[in-house]
């Protein structure tokens, strides 16, 4: 990828990029969008600018790709999803010529430019893909050690299985939400230590940070995915906060893992960054002890240096204070090795499927990616920068996930940001 003109640090776009942008030309983040009163379609972000690709395909721009204008016209990425990574890398390649300073093409197309480019304060995003199927994984050493130790305090933090399988379980995927939509506190079933089962509204709602990477069309029901091939099949990442209700979660998950604890709602935020953007950031993953299994060897294991961050906001205090800062460098089980996973039973990997990390924690107690973690189940409660102290969330809290690539020597390539206010429950 070092000879990819679209990763060059000194390439520059025409358009107007304010200093600290998320998204600059070397990064093209793909998302669906709508304008009021017409129908959703294809955007990338560019500066403080969502690029209507639709438009573009409209007139002729793009049809050197050969795609229906279906692909650009639909109100999910699933249909570009269809296709391989030589007709998304094109389109990327081919999207950030046409934004380079030194093609001014938008510009003669008699008002096209006008036209194409809108700014994002005045469209809707909309969720970027439809899943078939969600998969959350347990990828961070430091947050299973963490919760084990939380529960297990007198045995090994880690379950027998957990350096040997991508742990993970199925999500609900009609519950995904759009980074802006408000979430509900969940009503469900709980058990206090002295008391017995009863419904009422969670007392113990938790966000977790995480990273999702979406697919296309990997395999053939029946045909794993080689792990070396794995990410052929990932066309990029996305922030994800699988909200989750720790109370419900506590009494429900026993023997079958997690359910109606974390399926009432799980935000995404509305721009998918590129696996090849992110190229420049690719970093060696976490040695693994003991070996994996052959199904999971990686000739070159890589992981990804995205630094994240969870910012809260209250009633009052609007402007979101950080709580945690993480990076993604050091999840134990990677991507590839997640998909691979996934299908060794031959289990077929559909367009637009979501797999998320699980929570990204770090070796430092204030680098955790839940309250869970941050407060020790509650015992010590956070302290915002107003006083005002956190246990678990509660009604009228907001939420603020942010993660970025870069900065200094290479382009600050960024995820934007997902968001969701806690409602009372029954609103």
């Amino acid at each position: 990828m070092t000879n990819d003109p679209t990763l060059d640090p000194q390439r520059r776009s025409w358009v107007e990029i304010p200093e600290g942008s998320d998204f600059p030309i070397q990064n093209l983040p793909f998302g669906i969008f709508q304008r009021p009163g017409e129908t959703p379609r294809m955007g990338v972000a560019i500066g403080d600018e969502v690029l209507d690709v639709a438009a573009l395909a409209g007139a002729g721009l793009l049809d050197e790709l050969n795609l229906p204008l279906g692909v650009y016209f639909a109100d999910s990425l699933n249909p570009l999803l269809e296709f391989d990574r030589t007709i998304w890398r094109g389109l990327r390649s081919r999207l950030a010529e046409l934004l380079d300073v030194k093609d001014r093409e938008l510009g003669t197309v008699h008002g096209l430019k006008n036209r194409a480019l809108v700014a994002g304060r005045d469209v809707e995003l909309l969720i970027p893909i439809k899943p078939g199927d969600y998969v959350d994984f347990y990828s961070s050493l430091h947050h299973a050690t963490n919760l084990g130790r939380m529960f297990r305090p007198d045995g090994d933090p880690l379950l027998p299985n957990w350096r040997h399988i991508p742990i993970g379980y199925h999500g609900r995927s009609s519950s995904l939400v759009v980074s802006g939509t408000a979430v509900a506190r969940p009503f469900g079933q709980r058990k206090g230590p002295d008391a017995p089962p009863a419904m009422g509204p969670s007392e113990r709602l938790d966000l977790e940070l995480e990273v999702g990477f979406v697919t296309g069309s990997a395999n053939a029901m029946g045909t794993p995915v080689d792990v070396n091939r794995a990410e052929d099949h990932i066309f990029g990442l996305l922030l994800v906060n699988d909200w989750s209700a720790r109370d419900i979660q506590a009494w429900e998950y026993q023997p079958l893992g997690p359910f109606l604890g974390k399926s009432f709602a799980t935000s995404l935020s509305p721009w998918v960054v590129t696996l090849d953007a992110l190229a420049p950031y690719r970093v060696p993953a976490p040695e693994q002890d003991p070996p994996v299994l052959d199904y999971l060897h990686e000739d070159n294991r890589l992981g990804l240096d995205l630094r994240l961050e969870i910012a809260l906001a209250t009633k009052a205090m609007p402007r979101p204070d950080v709580v945690s800062r993480v990076n993604f460098a050091d999840m134990y089980w990677t991507m590839a090795q997640q998909l691979a996973h996934v299908t060794s039973n031959g289990t077929p990997v559909q367009a637009g499927d979501l797999y998320a990390s699980g929570t990204v924690s770090g070796p430092e107690p204030e680098a955790a990616g839940s309250l869970i973690e941050l407060t020790k189940n509650g015992a010590n409660p956070i302290k915002l920068a107003n006083g005002e102290t956190r246990a678990f969330l509660e009604d009228g809290d907001t939420v603020v996930l942010r993660g970025s690539c870069g900065g200094g020597q290479l382009p600050r390539v960024g995820f934007g940001e997902v968001r969701g206010t806690v409602l009372p429950s029954g609103q």
